[in-house]
């Protein structure tokens, strides 16, 4: 089993930065691919960003050159830099990690972007 915990989000006016951190623990040695989904309200749930085992990243076209993501091997740790953010950020943003055969999710933290 994969525990994940999220910490980092709150409000920001547009054009602001937040990091957001994730820390996984348990059977980490089995995970292959962790990254960040979004929710805003009324909307499905999106893949945000990605990084895998070996280091290979994936964002969404809608946050490309504003978000980073990354990670630290130990402790195991994903982060997602969000800049210049825009209110159409607004949402829970859910970390998530992969094996071979589950999936698993944070709790969510509320990254709020407005004036």
């Amino acid at each position: 089993q994969v525990q994940l915990v999220e910490s980092g989000g709150g409000l920001v006016q547009p054009g602001g930065s937040l990091r957001l951190s994730c820390a996984a623990s348990g059977t980490i040695f089995s995970i292959h691919r962790m990254g960040w989904y979004r929710q805003a309200p009324g909307s499905q749930r999106e893949l945000v960003a990605a990084i895998t085992s070996g280091s290979s990243t994936n964002v969404a076209d809608s946050v490309k050159g504003r978000f980073t993501i990354s990670r630290d091997n130990a402790p195991n740790t994903v982060y997602l830099q969000m800049n210049s953010l825009k209110p159409e950020d607004t949402a829970v943003y859910y970390c998530h990690a992969a094996t071979y055969s589950h999936n698993y999710w944070g709790q969510g933290t509320q990254v709020t972007v407005s004036s």
